[in-house]
């Protein structure tokens, strides 16, 4: 058995988990090793054969590698909902994204807008470039990574709003939040944790699910810029 649990994990948990939940597991003499990446990256890596402990991600591949037989069934916890939003530098003037109007003109407006190649949100910003009409002109000056927290790339100076869900937004020093995509273009996204059936600690790994699923961990949630999932309407 493996001393250390070895977790892979969304970047959209990265501030809860690294801020509190992971520190408190770690003092209780229990290891774990993280592995952060975008969702698709992460499910790239496990159909190309990699394994671990715990998998952390989008609903819907967890749910495919649930019926592959990859992941444990019965093992899935909901975690947290997470919600699309703009970042920019803090002391900078905010622009105002109240309403597809004015959402719209901020994206025109800005210099270059920062945005993932791989991550839910940069799929989803393309979507919405697309449905107002302005993708040609934002994604001329746009600044894509393949993957990564966006809002570096504020902080550096070769963008001027970042895209991505709020609550990875906010792990970066040096951000503010502009606020989240207004209705019709916000999307949320619901993440869950769940076992490999090749888990090596698969003991380790139902306490660690316990740990982030439970009352204290979702105030945790809440105050890192998600939805703890037991408050989502059925």
């Amino acid at each position: 058995m493996r001393d250390q649990l070895k977790v892979m994990s969304t970047l959209a948990v990265e501030l809860a988990l690294k801020t509190v939940l992971l520190p408190a597991w770690q003092t209780e003499s229990r290891q774990v090793a993280v592995d952060w990446n975008p969702t698709g990256v992460l499910i790239d890596r496990v159909r190309n054969g990699e394994r671990g402990d715990v998998l952390i991600a989008i609903d819907e591949p967890i749910e495919n590698l649930v019926e592959a037989g990859i992941l444990r069934a019965g093992s899935v916890r909901p975690i947290a909902r997470a919600s699309f939003g703009l970042g920019t530098r803090s002391g900078m003037a905010m622009p105002d994204i109240s309403t597809p109007e004015r959402f719209k003109q901020a994206l025109l407006s800005a210099r270059s807008i920062a945005y993932s190649q791989t991550g839910a949100s940069g799929i989803h910003f393309r979507h919405v470039l697309e449905r107002l009409g302005i993708a040609e002109a934002v994604n001329a000056k746009a600044t894509i990574i393949h993957a990564g927290f966006t809002a570096d790339q504020v902080i550096a100076g070769e963008a001027d709003l970042a895209v991505q869900q709020i609550s990875e937004l906010m792990s970066i020093d040096g951000i503010d939040v502009v606020g989240p995509f207004p209705d019709p273009y916000q999307k949320h996204t619901d993440f869950s944790a769940a076992i490999f059936a090749e888990a090596c600690s698969p003991e380790a790994a139902e306490d660690f699910l316990d740990h982030l699923s439970n009352g204290k961990a979702a105030a945790i949630y809440s105050r890192t810029g998600l939805l703890p999932r037991h408050q989502v309407a059925a």
